[in-house]
């Protein structure tokens, strides 16, 4: 079996992948919107075509995303009546995206989430305790159906079109849930681990993703995933608020560019 495919690697490619790698776990671990430095990366590798890099991207993501995930489950320990459910119906979602994904354009979507997340920067800077203490504002059933239709929402934009997933779950377990940014980071990731699963169900079989490079990347994610969850829980919500915000505007420019240069070409 040959794990690199078509890709010759070289001493630069290797670390280009790990330092990617690394800062793209730490990044997802923290408040997620690794993939934004992560998956550009993957495009880069020569011999790469797009579905390789993105199949490549998620191997690699899915390491990251189960460390953080058992680290905050373990030194946070979420409420998995919660996260569970979600992350169920976030796999199936996720699915039901990518199948979306062939027939309806991203650059239909891109503009939605252009607009959503600058009302998601503007209501977040301009309400500085939002995320900073805990205040659930629903229990019971309703507490449960919004939960659902967070991980449902999101699951499907995961699959349709992907970057910035676990900032979206973030976003929707503050502030539609009312949790704050270190409990709504370990659901987040819990969640956003099953979604990395279901795309890899599909891409795995289908030969899409470069073993070898994916190892590789996971190795580094890996790390990141371990340092950025641990740095997130030992300085608490504040500062996972702060990298939010940071990632947040990361994702305006970056979505904002895919919106507006084919417009101007």
């Amino acid at each position: 079996m040959d794990l690199f495919g078509p890709v010759e690697l070289t001493l630069g490619l290797v670390l280009l992948v790990l330092v990617a790698g690394f800062a793209a776990g730490w990044i997802d671990a923290v408040v997620g919107g690794g993939g934004l430095l992560q998956l550009p990366v993957m495009l880069l590798v020569p011999g790469l075509s797009p579905v390789q890099a993105l199949a490549t991207n998620k191997m690699g993501s899915v390491f990251g995303t189960a460390v953080s995930a058992a680290t905050y489950t373990r030194r946070v320990r979420p409420d998995l009546r919660t996260a569970l459910p979600m992350a169920g119906v976030a796999l199936v979602c996720s699915l039901g995206g990518a199948v979306v994904a062939t027939v309806l354009p991203a650059a239909v979507i891109r503009p939605v989430i252009l607009v959503a997340l600058v009302v998601v920067l503007l209501v977040t800077a301009l309400r500085p305790q939002m995320g900073l203490t805990q205040g659930l504002r629903h229990t019971g059933a309703a507490h449960a159906v919004r939960a659902l239709a967070v991980g449902a929402v999101v699951g499907f934009y995961d699959g349709v079109l992907g970057p910035g997933t676990g900032t979206f779950l973030i976003l929707g377990l503050v502030g539609v849930l009312g949790y704050d940014f270190l409990q709504a980071s370990a659901k987040a990731k819990i969640v956003n681990l099953a979604t990395n699963l279901g795309a890899l169900a599909f891409f795995l079989p289908a030969g899409h993703a470069v073993l070898g490079l994916g190892l590789l990347l996971g190795l580094a994610n890996l790390t990141g995933g371990y340092v950025g969850a641990r740095m997130a829980i030992a300085r608490g919500a504040g500062f996972i608020r702060v990298v939010f915000l940071t990632v947040v505007a990361a994702l305006i420019v970056r979505l904002g560019w895919d919106v507006l240069a084919p417009l101007a070409a």
